[in-house]
């Protein structure tokens, strides 16, 4: 199977230029290492109609280019529920019944982060199993056999990170985020994931998952994200930050490009010319913030 990169937005949304940035430097990693790039809708639980169209039309404006069909995950529960219960086959699943709340304010397992589940339901009676039933809606939790897991990182390094009993299956029947990435990554053959480092958190979770599946874990980079003057996630509240906000402002797609491809010590132009000067080592390690539209404004009086 051909190796490959992906880029994988949700579609809740226009994506802004944190957004935009993320999935040039995922393209920009994939190619300049000789992978294919993928684009996969991860549609499970948060999809806006005609938001796909506009971020795939988006994506292209900035010089984005994917080889093959785009992959949505609503096609592929088949796929996710044979692996959960292969996952049970192996006595590696449990129900649990626990609400949010109930989990945040059940005591935690010493060193434990704040919410990582503490095992309320892992070893519950038969009996107690039908009483819940009876009340509650179910989810599927992994058994896991460790507590912590360790990562490499192309900017982080070694990472060591919690891996709890976390969710396969949430209570509404919907696949869980950290079993459908691994699965789809694993499917499609990706074996480098470029993603903004508010993710890094879960990633051991995920290779300890692709472990227990026999599944080689991909090569990680997860990157600083784009923060507003506030350090906040940059969010559509904090104005013009989609290509169609900055359009209503007088700036093209290929000025937005430029400004992200300036951000990241790369010249503009169109993408592919960035590739001869795009060296991970050379990546800034610290957030973007976004300073508005004057700082694109700059970049398009010059």
């Amino acid at each position: 199977m051909t190796s490959a990169g992906r880029f994988a937005p949700s579609p809740s949304g226009e994506l802004h230029v944190g957004n935009l940035r993320t999935a040039m430097l995922a393209w920009l990693f994939a190619r300049s290492t000789g992978r294919a790039f993928l684009l996969r809708v991860e549609d499970l639980d948060r999809a806006r109609a005609g938001a796909e169209e506009v971020q795939l039309r988006d994506l292209g404006a900035v010089g984005v280019t994917w080889d093959g069909a785009v992959v949505r995950q609503t096609d592929r529960s088949g796929l996710y529920n044979d692996v959960i219960e292969r996952l049970a086959d192996a006595g590696l699943t449990y129900e649990c019944f626990c609400t949010r709340r109930e989990i945040q304010d059940a005591p935690s397992a010493p060193h434990a982060p704040q919410g990582a589940y503490p095992g309320t339901c892992r070893n519950l009676s038969t009996a107690e199993l039908e009483i819940r039933r009876a009340s509650r809606p179910v989810a599927i939790r992994l058994r896991a056999e460790a507590h912590e897991w360790t990562v490499e990182d192309r900017l982080h390094g070694s990472y060591t990170g919690v891996v709890d009993d976390f969710v396969l299956r949430r209570n509404d029947g919907v696949t869980a985020y950290n079993l459908a990435v691994v699965v789809d990554d694993a499917a499609q053959g990706v074996d480098q994931v470029v993603r903004g480092d508010d993710l890094l958190s879960s990633t051991p979770r995920q290779a300890y998952l692709a472990s227990l599946l026999g599944i080689a874990v991909p090569e990680y980079a997860h990157i600083p994200l784009v923060l507003n003057r506030d350090g906040a996630r940059l969010a559509k509240r904090d104005g013009a930050v989609t290509l169609g906000d900055l359009a209503a402002v007088g700036l093209s797609a290929a000025e937005v490009r430029d400004v992200i491809l300036e951000s990241l010590g790369l010249p503009g132009g169109p993408l592919g010319e960035a590739l001869d000067g795009f060296d991970p080592a050379r990546l800034p390690h610290g957030p973007w913030i976004w300073n508005g539209i004057q700082q694109s404004t700059l970049r398009k009086g010059a």
